[in-house]
Order: structure tokens, then sequence, then C-alpha cells
């Protein structure tokens, strides 16, 4: 607590602050904080399985659409209207087992013609949706260095 000392009268007026009670008060609060933390973030105890990232594996029964930036849609290179695609989504939706959709959409298309898309395939009960990336430099050495790893058993 600090504490003024001197010789001078009573009625002078004192120019500095008092920060001491400010420095307690957050300190109080900061130890609130910390130990209070710990009690708010509760979470289930979950052994997540590790991801890896794999090269996309193409089936002939998987459904490649593209979308250009123009927002042109595109069924295994052929052009179609959205009347025409959802046409023939339902005729593969009752296929068994369904096939999955990929997806590819240009980086500078509009959203919008995305989830025409997206939209199309829920309409025709397509339960399965991938959306094709390019992958990052260096993504394809990683993941023969990690084949290898896994092929020899090493670590």
């Amino acid at each position: 607590m600090a504490m003024n000392v001197g010789g001078s009268s009573e009625e002078e007026v004192m120019s500095n602050i008092n920060t001491t009670p400010l420095v307690d008060v957050m300190l109080v609060l900061l130890i609130i904080f910390l130990l209070t933390v710990p009690v708010i973030t509760q979470s289930i105890k979950l052994d997540l399985p590790d991801a890896v990232n794999q090269a996309n594996q193409t089936k002939p029964e998987n459904i490649i659409i593209a979308v250009d930036k123009d927002g042109k849609t595109y069924w295994n290179m052929t052009l179609v209207d959205n009347d025409e695609l959802l046409k023939r989504l339902k005729e593969k939706s009752p296929v068994v087992p369904q096939p999955e959709v990929q997806l590819r959409a240009d980086k500078e298309v509009r959203y919008e013609f995305v989830g025409r898309v997206v939209v199309d395939c829920q309409r025709a009960g397509i339960q399965k949706v991938g959306f094709i990336s390019q992958p990052e430099v260096g993504f394809a050495a990683e993941m023969l260095r990690h084949q290898a790893q896994v092929a020899g058993g090493g670590t």
C-alpha cells in the first residue's frame, strides 16, 4: 500500500496516481480467470484417428462435375444446363452402390454456381459429394514419402 510521507502541508494536492489498488485488482482477476478456465472448457475424452491426405481415387462409376469460372457446368467433359444436370443425377442416384459426385470448381467461380450443383445433388438424393482441390506444392513428394514408409514399414 502506498503512503505519502513527507514534510509538506496537508493542503497540498497530491499529483501522483496511486496504481497499487489497480494492480491488486488485476492480479486477483487474473487468478480467478486462470482458475475458472479449466472448469469452463469441458470436453469428452476421445481418441481421434490420425488423418492422412490421400490422392483422389478415380473409379469408373464416379461422376465428375466441373464448374468453370463463368458458371458453366460440365458432366464428365460434356456441357450441361441445370435441368439436364438434375435429370442425370436423378438417373444415377438409385444405382447400388451409389456413385460419388466429385465436384471440381474454378477458384474464380462465384459460390452461387457451386451451390446450385450441391443443391441439385441433394435434390437428386446423392449421398456423397466430394470437392476436388489443387494439392499444395510439395504435396506429391510428401505423399510418395508417406507411401514408401507404409510399404517399407519404416518410421
